[in-house]
């Protein structure tokens, strides 16, 4: 049970990074349009990091569910 919830609260959290991500990369492309294409290149970078870092996290939520439904 406490991994079902533990599971939950990570899906959620996961969601809200994947939200803020893409809001991120509106705002980015939006700087690149005005000219600022080095600030947007930074942005992709750290971008890719949340990418990473996503995935990592959905497989650690999967394992919990596993773990869950054992």
């Amino acid at each position: 049970m406490n991994d079902r919830i533990t599971a939950d609260a990570l899906e959620l959290l996961h969601l809200n990074q994947i939200a803020i991500r893409a809001a991120i990369e509106e705002v980015s492309l939006w700087i690149s349009q005005r000219g600022s294409t080095h600030i947007h290149d930074n942005v992709l970078t750290v971008l890719a990091t949340l990418d990473t870092n996503a995935e990592g996290i959905a497989k650690g939520i999967e394992a919990l569910r596993a773990i869950d439904s054992d």
